[in-house]
């Protein structure tokens, strides 16, 4: 896939960064943007180029005012993506694969935004082999994503959240999570406790063939992603409503931790619209 068949979609953040890099949000640093903040002394602040005459004049002490401004800063954007046997799974299309065009959409959009991006990779531990540090330049990230296409995942568990945390930088990042989400609830609370100071888009992939295309009756042989444990089943209509029911059961209970750390969760479970991504941000994040 070429860089411009990338979807791409629209992103803001919600609190002002500290980033000195220059760039599109807003932030706390001074410099060269539009963004009055007030008047200090030429000997704070000594940039002729912004002497108040007005300001100056006005001062009985006869010192000479300058204006500051705050300019805009870049952000950086990362990808946690789950490489958990899970991941593997897709009646169309892996969720691994759906999760590479979702990271490359990322990658892409974060370089209209003048962000750097980076990745981290997890399975039952964090992947060395599967992160980028965060740079500004997308074609690291795009090669990568290109390179998750074509990964199959090992039958292992996604224990590995739970240390993505010492992977992010500790200024404050727009970070995408990328997984089912089929771990533990009690693994997944405590990986995003870690996660609080970022801010975090659960994006969530699910499959209808995981659960709701089943059918209501037959034998069917099932494989355990995560551990490689094959069970043979019998299904009946009131056993097939309850793998159903355990999903939504799911789906509520996964909701519900998102949203005690403040975190809405983005659910993909056909193609990839990077419009509703677009959508997601202007419902959830303040401008």
């Amino acid at each position: 896939m070429s860089i411009e068949d990338i979807k791409e979609f629209s992103y803001h953040i919600g609190w002002r960064n500290r980033g000195r890099h220059p760039g599109r949000h807003a932030s706390t640093q001074r410099g060269m943007g539009m963004e009055f903040i007030g008047h200090t002394s030429l000997l704070n602040y000594p940039d002729p180029r912004r002497i108040d005459l007005r300001q100056t004049l006005r001062d009985p002490m006869e010192q000479v005012f300058v204006r500051l401004f705050n300019q805009k800063s870049a952000t950086p954007v990362f990808v946690i993506c789950d490489l958990s046997g899970s991941m593997n799974f897709g009646a169309k299309e892996r969720k691994i694969r759906k999760a590479a065009d979702i990271a490359e959409s990322v990658a892409r959009s974060a370089t209209r935004n003048a962000d750097p991006f980076g990745f981290v990779g997890f399975d039952d531990v964090v992947r060395e082999d599967w992160i980028s540090t965060a740079s500004f330049k997308s074609h690291r990230a795009i090669e990568l994503a290109e390179r998750l296409k074509e990964y199959h995942p090992e039958p292992v568990s996604g224990a590995g959240i739970g240390d993505v945390w010492r992977y992010l930088p500790r200024e404050r990042s727009l970070v995408f999570m990328i997984s089912d989400f089929h771990m533990p609830l009690t693994q997944l609370e405590g990986a995003l406790s870690n996660l609080t100071r970022h801010h975090i888009v659960p994006v969530v992939l699910w499959d209808a063939d995981e659960y709701t295309n089943l059918p209501e009756n037959g034998i069917t042989s099932v494989t355990d992603p995560e551990s490689g444990a094959k069970r043979t089943l019998f299904l009946r209509k009131n056993y097939r409503n309850k793998i159903i029911e355990s999903f939504e059961a799911r789906r509520k209970a996964i909701y519900k931790i998102f949203m005690e750390f403040d975190m809405p969760p983005f659910y993909v479970e056909g193609d990839f619209d990077a419009d509703m991504l677009t959508e997601y941000f202007h419902q959830f994040v303040a401008a």
